[in-house]
């Protein structure tokens, strides 16, 4: 079963990762795993690098997401994406099932810091990735986001009320 992020109260989220709206995005979903948050997904050619390869940076793309949505959904609080670091152990190819497995770590003072695991059909890690997050309120980020006061408040009122994915 599929969880909604947060962002889903906007009608028109155009986020290259998540969101359903943008045509040309990913439209990663998102469902709950046991550590955490996984996502799974299957890139065609489109997203290639060398023929018949994903191209990497998409590999750290979904990482980043699938980590950033489960620190909304567990901390309750959107983050800026600090430093991520991604060791890429083989290639991905297109038109081939993965998922993305995020968990989250102690966090750090102020910084949330997350892993993921990028996994084959067979569940052999392909990629992994960690991560450093810097929390925000969407007042502090005002003047950063296209966003008016209405969609502010329902946003704010979406990430305070989400659950966790292990419906906590």
């Amino acid at each position: 079963m599929s969880i909604q992020v947060p962002w889903s109260v906007l009608p028109d989220y155009r986020c290259f990762g998540c969101s359903p709206h943008n045509l040309h995005g990913l439209r990663l979903e998102f469902q709950a795993h046991p550590e955490g948050l996984q996502a799974r997904f299957a890139l065609d050619r489109g997203f290639e690098s060398y023929p018949g390869v994903v191209h990497g940076g998409l590999v750290g793309v979904i990482c980043d997401e699938t980590i950033g949505n489960l620190i909304v959904l567990e901390r309750r609080r959107p983050a800026f994406t600090v430093s991520m670091r991604t060791r890429f152990v083989t290639p991905l190819l297109v038109d081939r099932p993965y998922r993305c497995v995020a968990r989250l770590r102690a966090d750090d003072g102020d910084l949330f810091h997350g892993s993921a695991d990028v996994l084959d059909a067979d569940g052999v890690v392909c990629a992994t990735a960690t991560a450093v997050y810097q929390p925000f309120s969407l007042d502090q980020v005002r003047h950063q986001l296209t966003l008016g006061d209405d969609e502010v408040a329902l946003l704010d009122q979406a990430i305070t009320a989400t659950l966790a994915p292990n419906g906590a």
